[in-house]
């Protein structure tokens, strides 16, 4: 019989479980169902083409073409939940996920109490008490579990196969400022590979803030509020809605993305910078938008968001097109249909920056966490 998910007696009230929702303002279960239903158990100036003075319609030309050839990019998911079983897994990171949400919802319509990582990387007291309570649901059911927090670093059993990575609110100046794009993002790896994620993302905004939970387990499917999910059918960049993200440092990276959303805004329907990786991802997943790319994101960023685009049917690599994984420093994901047009701009810019020194091993992986990759 599977182990129980165990919770801490004493959780101060603010990490309740009950939800505060304005659809269902009483039961956190109605907002957050806490397993699966039906699981299937076992810097681009130098560069001659992107220079900006290139009339518009020369780079529109050079994008406007149906994809035929979709090309073969490899899976990145663990190919199995290892000794623990897939239902039992996502059962406890959801409940994580959504413990953590609750902590939020409770801060979103308060003063913020505002501390600074960088000139202008935030950090807030909700990001700090988020993340607590996320870590007292997994210890209480994964005590020997080694975890990665964004606030809190590496703790636990680095001899463990799994490794959580937790972004307790991501989006947190978003969140300071009251726009609804942020969220929770709990990710398991087993053995270095995405296993199973839940992200759980604020909408709407000011006096009408709700929540949706995004969900997914390695070869068992996508789910938003247990609805399966998929990525959407668009075949071409001319009819897609894309995504980017831009980091704190300002470098030749951040100037090259910066041309990189300038000319795919020349070429689709539009280029959004949310503020959120989990939630763009998500959006991907969804089939809200077709892609979304971004250059040095961290473990926490990535880990829940990219399984969910590859269970709902998606692509994911980094940016070159090599084969992804949770410790690189970029990341691109989409439908798969327009995945291999998309390279063609986006694997270049990111040839040259390697060209130019900058940097793309793995950004980190906690010292004897052995994985398979």
């Amino acid at each position: 019989m599977g182990k129980s998910i165990a919770f801490s007696a004493n959780i101060p009230s603010a990490f309740s479980l009950l939800a505060r929702s304005t659809t269902s303002p009483n039961k956190f279960s109605q907002a957050f169902p806490v397993s699966h239903r039906n699981y299937h158990l076992h810097g681009l100036h130098a560069i001659p083409h992107w220079n900006s003075k290139f009339k518009r319609a020369h780079c529109t030309k050079s994008l406007l073409s149906e994809i035929t050839n979709q090309g073969k990019f490899p899976k990145m998911a663990a190919q199995s939940t290892g000794p623990i079983t897939p239902s039992e897994l996502i059962e406890v990171v959801k409940t994580a996920a959504q413990t953590g949400a609750e902590v939020v919802m409770d801060a979103v319509n308060k003063p913020r109490n505002i501390s600074y990582k960088g000139l202008t990387d935030l950090v807030t007291e909700t990001d700090k008490m988020s993340e607590a309570a996320i870590l007292e649901v997994v210890k209480k059911n994964f005590a020997d579990h080694l975890i990665l927090g964004e606030e809190g670093g590496i703790i636990g059993n680095t001899s463990s196969d799994y490794l959580w990575c937790i972004d307790p609110l991501d989006g947190t100046t978003n969140f300071a400022h009251g726009y609804p794009s942020f969220a929770v993002s709990v990710g398991v790896l087993y053995r270095g590979n995405p296993a199973a994620a839940a992200v759980v993302e604020f909408v709407g905004g000011p006096m009408c803030w709700n929540t949706r939970t995004f969900s997914a387990i390695a070869g068992g499917g996508a789910f938003c509020n247990d609805q399966r999910i998929h990525v959407s059918e668009t075949k071409t960049v001319e009819q897609s809605l894309l995504v980017t993200g831009f980091g704190y440092e300002h470098d030749i990276a951040w100037a090259t993305n910066i041309e990189l959303f300038k000319e795919f805004t020349d070429v689709s329907r539009g280029v959004r910078r949310l503020g959120a990786a989990a939630v763009d991802m998500c959006h991907v997943a969804l089939g809200i938008a077709e892609a979304y790319w971004e250059y040095r994101l961290k473990p926490w960023d990535m880990a829940a968001g990219v399984l969910m685009v590859e269970e709902a049917g998606g692509t994911v690599t980094r940016m070159d097109g090599g084969k992804f994984c949770v410790f690189d420093r970029s990341v691109l994901v989409s439908n798969g249909s327009v995945h291999a047009k998309l390279l063609e701009k986006i694997g270049l810019a990111t040839e040259k920056l390697k060209s130019e020194g900058i940097d793309f091993t793995l950004w980190y992986k906690p010292e004897d966490y052995e994985t398979d990759l």
